[in-house]
């Protein structure tokens, strides 16, 4: 026997809550058009069975901002050009919006994504508290954004999914993720996952932790959210730091937990988060995506 469909009702008040929670302000109607536009990868791409799994990405999300915060560079181009610290939904859903329209958006959309982010980067520029100048559009520093964040969001579903990717298409994940990097000019990319991983460890000897991370890292740990939210949010922290590799746990000054606590974290994410994942899988941009790429 199948279980009854969520009443539509419910899942738009799963909308608004995920909405409130992620600072989200686009709607899924945007990706229902043009009929027949498959996007830049189209809807057979490993990718597209990624994001649309809503935990993972808020996991990976955040394990990807701590990362990023290892990097004095790019971290001084957040801390002048941004207002993360004060605004971290609004951050969040700006990234979560580019990831969403570049995999799941039309094909016209998702460049046009692109060509404003490379607008952006091209403009943040200044210098760091040594004097040593920056910019955002240095190829070494997207490849360091890029590659944490690839490995963030795989980790994260690797780590949350029920039906975690083959090694095969882990591999064609990462080769689909650096065709997008490299139109932000991140070069060169890996196109698997081992080289991934490597490519993101060889960073170590320019990374830093400092009162600035220190900082960033207190912003991330105090996400904000309404009272109702928060035994949510607070399990989705605790699986951010459980998916990062340990040399960067250590390098967070956070200890490496115990199997019994990821394991319990993990399985009450999976139960807390399932009535969400039913209702994007219905409503959400991935599911009217499909509808777009398959409509005649």
């Amino acid at each position: 026997m199948t279980a009854p469909e969520m009443p539509p009702f419910v899942r738009r008040l799963i909308g608004l809550r995920i909405k409130q929670l992620t600072g989200s302000t686009s709607s899924p109607d945007a990706f229902a058009q043009p009929a027949g536009d498959p996007g830049l990868l189209g809807p057979d791409a490993v990718a597209w069975r990624v994001h649309a799994h809503f935990v993972s990405m808020m996991v990976g999300g955040l394990s990807s901002l701590m990362l990023q915060a290892l990097h004095p560079r790019a971290l001084a181009a957040v801390w002048d050009h941004s207002n993360f610290r004060s605004n971290l939904k609004g951050r969040l859903g700006r990234t979560a919006y580019f990831v969403a329209v570049t995999t799941y958006g039309a094909k016209a959309d998702a460049l046009a994504a692109i060509e404003r982010v490379n607008h952006i980067h091209a403009q943040v520029k200044g210098h760091m508290p040594d004097g040593n100048p920056y910019m955002a559009n240095e190829p070494e520093l997207l490849r360091w954004v890029h590659l944490a964040e690839v490995t963030s969001f795989l980790n994260g579903y690797q780590w949350l999914s029920a039906r975690p990717l083959s090694a095969l298409e882990q591999h064609t994940y990462t080769a689909e993720m650096a065709g997008i990097g490299q139109r932000l000019g991140a070069n060169p990319l890996p196109t698997d996952a081992i080289c991934s991983d490597e490519a993101l460890k060889a960073f170590q000897p320019d990374l830093r932790f400092d009162e600035r991370t220190q900082d960033i890292l207190r912003v991330i740990e105090n996400y904000p959210v309404d009272l109702w939210d928060l035994p949510f949010m607070k399990l989705v922290i605790q699986a951010s730091f459980h998916i990062l590799p340990d040399w960067a746990l250590h390098m967070l000054r956070k200890p490496v937990a115990c199997e019994w606590e990821k394991q319990c974290v993990r399985q009450a994410l999976r139960l807390a988060s399932s009535p969400i994942q039913s209702a994007l899988d219905i409503d959400g941009v991935a599911a009217q995506a499909r509808r777009r790429a398959q409509a005649i």
